[in-house]
């Protein structure tokens, strides 16, 4: 059970977010407990829907973006977003299961994704602080200065809602990851 009270359905969620519940609801066919939890404050809810939209229409590809947010949600220790993001990159990105397991070790198999994964799990590790040729490294891949940005506001992103699961406990509504593998 979480800590605070995760709406059961968007009429007991705050007037002001359930239309935003109900555009979630249309894009992915339902209302995960993360999005329910967090629209108990209509700002938030609206703040992080506002960024993920955004960067939806950025440079990075859908099988980066779930890279990145699975590096990140390990790095985090982040159940719920493991759960997500681990369901997501094999159903949405098609990632295979090889492919997931190296993201959350934070690389790729994927020579260009494997600079993109390094650098997320750098800047989690590093809360930011990374080195130049760190930048180097994921700019000499082929990273475009707009999607080196994209990188870093991913990694913020992600860390937002997996603090937001860590903290509240959000109740776990994807199939759980695995853990992995010394």
């Amino acid at each position: 059970m979480s800590r605070i009270p995760t709406p059961a359905t968007k009429a007991d969620a705050p007037e002001a977010s359930r239309p935003l519940l109900d555009a979630v609801e249309t894009m992915l066919g339902s209302v995960p407990n993360m999005f329910r939890i967090i629209g108990n404050s209509p700002a938030a809810l609206e703040g992080y829907l506002g960024l993920n939209g955004a960067l939806a229409k950025g440079r990075l590809p859908a099988a980066i973006r779930e890279r990145i947010a699975l590096a990140v949600a390990q790095r985090n220790d982040c159940g719920y977003c493991l759960a997500a993001h681990t369901y997501l990159a094999a159903n949405l990105a098609k990632l295979d299961a090889a492919e997931i397991a190296a993201n959350r070790k934070g690389f790729s198999n994927d020579a260009k994704a494997d600079a993109a994964v390094r650098f997320a799990a750098q800047i989690v590790e590093h809360r930011g602080g990374v080195q130049a040729d760190a930048v180097k490294a994921v700019r000499d891949a082929g990273y475009t200065d707009a999607e080196i940005v994209e990188i870093v506001a991913h990694v913020a992103l992600n860390t937002l809602t997996n603090y937001v699961n860590e903290v509240l406990e959000t109740e776990i509504d994807f199939p759980r990851a695995d853990r992995l593998a010394a």
